[in-house]
């Protein structure tokens, strides 16, 4: 008899439950995270068993070992998993036969696994992404501490060639503690920026990306996009992979009255920040890429929203595009008809 089983993962252990086909469920057993523990139980599990286990920050290892052993697991939404559960109490036992039952139904929201290759690439890509954020956190906290004692660099760029030697020879007018602490801070910004360089010397040796596949995309924002996007033919249409991406926004509908409410945040964060920056770099080069239809599209929903709402559709847009290049293996063309250019992101 066929068996489903449910694992309700944590930091340190996992509980598993199985149900037949019949819907009874066997006994509750937690297995430590012991590596060769963990193997051991899962040899004793019958050959090829399907498991389901929950998405979190635990889930790579476990995955990789249940293939190992010749299992088959299943991936879901924790989210929704928990609203098809529907339990009214919360234990580990019942959150991993809850878990069975849904694998037995079918009804269990399985979400796609990576391929441990490209799990392992996107860590060196979203360690690019923590440093970048990290340098732009030290750059604020040295604009703050000038701008607290009116001290004012000439030039554009604080930590351009010319301004950063400037900076030098104007520290002596701070007080010694915040002089000492914009030292530290310029110190620690070299080295972001020598680890940063270094992640990208990495990312351009696994991934060769000279052509600009989408307007204002270079070689960083394509490998965000090709990693986080994985397998393009997991998405049936380019509107799932704008759903996906966190472009869509949510529709309130009832008594025939519509609305339109914020995009949903249960989503590929990477990949948002990804198309979002982009529609942001479309706004900045305007004058370029005047007459193309991303601009023409952020002018029209500018004027009848907003800035940030205008950006969020071009970026939808460009997600679907990218659906269309990563499909048909093209570059991004303009629309031709205005039947091509409607988006949904129009309504």
């Amino acid at each position: 008899m066929e068996q489903f089983i449910g694992c309700d993962a944590h930091k340190k252990f996992s509980v598993f439950v199985a149900v037949n086909e019949k819907g009874q469920a066997g006994e509750a057993l937690r297995v430590a995270h012991d590596r060769e523990l963990y193997r051991e139980f899962l040899a004793r599990l019958p050959p090829r068993s399907t498991i389901a286990l929950e998405a979190s920050g635990s889930y790579s290892w476990l995955v990789d070992e249940m293939e190992r052993s010749g299992h088959r697991p299943k991936l879901c939404n924790p989210t929704e998993a928990k609203r098809r559960m529907a339990l009214t109490k919360k234990t580990d036992k019942l959150d991993a036969k809850g878990l069975a039952i849904l694998l037995r139904n079918g009804t269990l929201p399985e979400i796609w696994i990576p391929p441990s290759g490209l799990r392992d690439q996107r860590e060196l890509l979203r360690l690019r992404i923590f440093l970048v954020r990290l340098r732009t956190r030290v750059k604020n906290r040295i604009h703050g501490t000038l701008s607290r004692h009116n001290v004012h660099i000439p030039g554009a760029d604080l930590f351009g060639v010319a301004s950063r030697a400037e900076l030098g020879t104007r520290l002596p007018e701070l007080p010694i503690h915040s002089r000492e602490a914009i030292e530290q801070e310029l110190a620690t910004l070299d080295f972001l920026e020598m680890q940063i360089q270094s992640a990208e010397r990495r990312l351009e040796a696994i991934m060769k990306v000279s052509v600009e596949v989408l307007p204002c995309v270079g070689p960083i924002l394509s490998m965000v996009l090709r990693l986080e996007i994985g397998r393009i033919d997991r998405f049936p249409t380019a509107a799932h992979l704008a759903s996906y991406a966190g472009l869509v926004p949510r529709v309130h509908s009832s008594g025939g009255r519509t609305r339109m409410g914020q995009v949903c945040g249960n989503v590929n964060r990477n990949l948002k920040w990804a198309f979002v920056e982009t529609g942001n770099l479309i706004v900045i080069n305007q004058r370029r890429l005047a007459g193309t239809h991303v601009v023409r599209l952020y002018q029209r929903m500018k004027r009848a929203k907003n800035h940030q709402k205008a950006v969020v559709a071009v970026g939808r847009h460009l997600a679907e595009a990218a659906w269309w290049v990563l499909t048909k293996q093209e570059v991004y063309r303009d629309p031709r008809s205005s039947e091509q250019a409607l988006s949904s992101a129009h309504g």
